[in-house]
This record gives structure tokens, sequence and C-alpha cells, in this order.
């Protein structure tokens, strides 16, 4: 098979590359990274919200300039990229400010009850997304909503049609997203009704694993691998405690992300059932491989699959080096462990699923029929299949399954 090579690109697509690169010419400073554009980041978030609902600069400025170094640097990005990461440390930062501001005024929040979530982790492209949209459609538990993600302070006190609107309106990025890729709709669907991994309301301290699949950032990824995540994790809850809707629902939550940091999402959560699917270490890599480097297609001209099969066979080696130690750690006591075979889950979904409900001590319900009924709504491949091999990447199998010799489940 020969190397990878990126998606082609639609009229439309190039149409919004090329009104960027337009737009990059007459106004540089919405396209610049690196030092200058952290101060160009507080100043934008500062025309919105008072800069003092921030906090502690210690807690979100290093990752601030980190991300935009980086990006700089290593992200051998388009304009279209370029300002795409300046939005979202833009928009992160709002995040944090925007819900400060809503603690504030609602100092209750932070002391509701979250019950013991289930929580869906493993490497990329491992059944993570499959498993998490099957049991969404069980109505005792609750899967975030982008919208619900990317504004919770937005959504939480939205009445009904109110809600529905922002919902609706949140589709128009996912709209954008496949113009500029429609690969992106095999790869990994998205839209502003399926249920999304939560990492997407992440990142408030500037602190998370998901920019690193859409962007090309490795001086970044070697500094959050040092992070502590405790105050991440922590606006995390958060998060939840605002959209809390007294139904008393159990959360649904996935992320592949929460691999790489267990502790910190065990002492947000304790009580929460981890379920952690595991797949052949060879289609794990590869598959994300493919996926990291289709997600960067977006935002890059210049996506090299060797260099992107390096990455997530670096980053995939941490998380799960993390996730195993984590096994035998104190904070493991506190959380319920369950581990899941991708085989498994693909040739006997039921029985998986039911061994998913008896860990999470909940009574299932039909689920052969709530199979069936995720098959009709999304049937496997109904929106092309993703195709990928190793060699594309420059992953040599033997190599591979060597190095990652410690992890008992490849």
């Amino acid at each position: 098979m020969a190397s990878w090579t990126p998606p082609a690109r639609s009229d439309a697509a190039q149409s919004v590359y090329a009104d960027a690169e337009v737009d990059r010419q007459r106004n540089p400073g919405r396209y610049c990274l690196g030092a200058e554009a952290a101060e160009i980041v507080i100043d934008r978030v500062a025309a919105r919200y008072d800069v003092a609902a921030l906090g502690d600069p210690n807690g979100w400025k290093p990752g601030l300039e980190h991300y935009l170094a980086s990006a700089e640097e290593d992200g051998r990005l388009n304009a279209f990229g370029a300002r795409t990461a300046q939005d979202t440390a833009t928009a992160k930062l709002g995040a944090r400010a925007a819900t400060a501001r809503y603690v504030a005024a609602r100092p209750d929040v932070a002391d509701r009850a979250v019950r013991p979530p289930i929580v869906i982790i493993g490497g990329w492209r491992t059944g993570t997304t499959f498993l998490f949209r099957l049991l969404a459609r069980d109505h005792r538990l609750r899967a975030p909503l982008p919208a619900e993600l990317y504004a919770p302070w937005r959504m939480a006190d939205a009445d009904a049609e109110e809600r529905e609107r922002r919902i609706d309106a949140s589709g128009a990025g996912h709209e954008l997203l496949h113009t500029l890729n429609p690969t992106m709709a095999a790869v990994h669907d998205s839209g502003a009704r399926l249920p999304e991994e939560c990492v997407l309301a992440m990142g408030t301290t500037l602190r998370n694993w998901a920019f690193s699949s859409t962007t090309r950032l490795d001086s970044y990824a070697q500094w959050l691998a040092g992070q502590d995540f405790h105050d991440e994790y922590t606006a995390h809850r958060l998060v939840l405690q605002m959209l809390d809707d007294h139904t008393d629902r159990r959360w649904l939550l996935k992320a592949p992300a929460h691999t790489a940091e267990p502790s910190s999402l065990a002492a947000a959560y304790p009580g929460a059932v981890i379920v952690h699917l595991h797949r052949d270490i060879v289609e794990t890599v590869a598959s994300g491989a493919s996926l990291f480097a289709t997600y960067r297609s977006t935002y890059s001209d210049e996506v090299d699959g060797t260099d992107v099969g390096r990455f997530q066979t670096e980053q995939t080696e941490l998380w799960l080096r993390r996730a195993m130690a984590f096994r035998d750690s104190a904070a493991a006591q506190d959380v319920t462990c369950l581990d899941v075979r991708y085989a498994d889950l693909v040739a006997d979904t039921s029985s998986t699923v039911r061994h998913i409900y008896e860990a999470a001590d909940i009574d299932p319900p039909d689920v052969d029929a709530m199979i069936a009924e995720h098959h009709a709504a999304q049937p496997r491949g109904g929106k092309g299949r993703h195709r990928y091999g190793p060699e594309q990447f420059g992953i040599v199998e033997g190599e591979l399954r060597e190095r990652m010799a410690f992890y008992p489940f490849g």
C-alpha cells in the first residue's frame, strides 16, 4: 500500500482556504501564533470578560504559551489552521471566564452532587465511539451533546425551546468541517445531535490531550506529559454540575484522552465505572494514525504519514503505560475498572453490553432492541469505509508489538 495521502479538497473547500489566505494578508493579527498571539488572545478575552475571572495566570498562562508556541513551531498550519488555533485558545480562555462568572452568580452549583458516571476510555479507534453512542440510547443515561460541552453556561438555564435552537445552531461548525474534509464523516462522524466526547469541554487551563489530535503539536504534547491535570478535572466536574437537569440520570462519558490521566479522573469521580476498551495494538495505532492524519489535513497542507505514525506510536505507549500503572495504584481502589476487548464488542455486542450494565449495577434495558435501533440509525460504513494500512504510517508490525509488549491486551 502506498504512503498516506490527504483526501482531495472540493471546490467549496478550496474556496474557504483561499479566503483565509486573503484575510491573513488583511488581518495578520488574527493568524499569528507564538508569544505575540498569547497577548492577542488575552486581549480578545478581556474585550468580553473581566480578566480577573480567569484567576491565577499560573493556572492557565503556561498552557496558553506552550500551545501557541507549539502551533507556530510544530504545526505546519495553513491560514485556516492558524486562525483556528488562535480561536481555540481564545474559546478555551473565554469558557474559563464565562464559567467563573456563571458560578459566581450561582454559588450552589459547585455543591451539586454528581452520581458516579460511566466513563469509556481506551486508545484512539478502539470502539469507544460506537459503544458510547450505543449506550447513549438508554434514556436513563445522559451523554452530552457538543453544544453542552462547548458552552455549558449557555445551555444550563435554557428553556426547552431555547435549548433546541442552540443545539441546531451548533450544527454549523460540523457542516463546515464536513465541507472542508468530507472524509471525516467516515472516520469519525460528528453532528449537533450526536453525543460527543467530553474533552470538548476540557482545556480551560489550556491542558487538553485532544489538541494534538487535530494539530501537529509535538513540543506541547511533551510539555503536557509532565503536567498535573487535577485542576482540569475539577473544571470538568464543574461542567457536569452546571448541566445538572435534576433528573438524576447517570452521566455517560467518553474520551480516549482520559486514558492518559486515570488518576485525575478517579479523583474527580470516585465510584465511577471506567470501561477500558482494548484493540489489537497494530490496529489501534494504525487506525489512530489514520484518524490524526485526516484531522490534521484539515488545518495543514503538510501532513506526513510517517511523522503521524511516529507521534501516534509514542503517544499510545505513554497513555497505555499510564493506564496499566494506574491499576496498581491506591487511586484505582476508588473506581471500578472493566476491561472490554474490541473483538468481543464486535463479535458479541449484546453480552458485552450486558456485562457493562452489570458492572455499573444497572438493570439492562432490552439490549438487543437497543442494538438493532442503533445499527438502523447509524449503520456501519453508512457514510463510507475507513481504509488504512500500518505501512502508510511507517509502522512495522513486529517492531510495534515488541515495543508494546508491556501491554497485556495487544
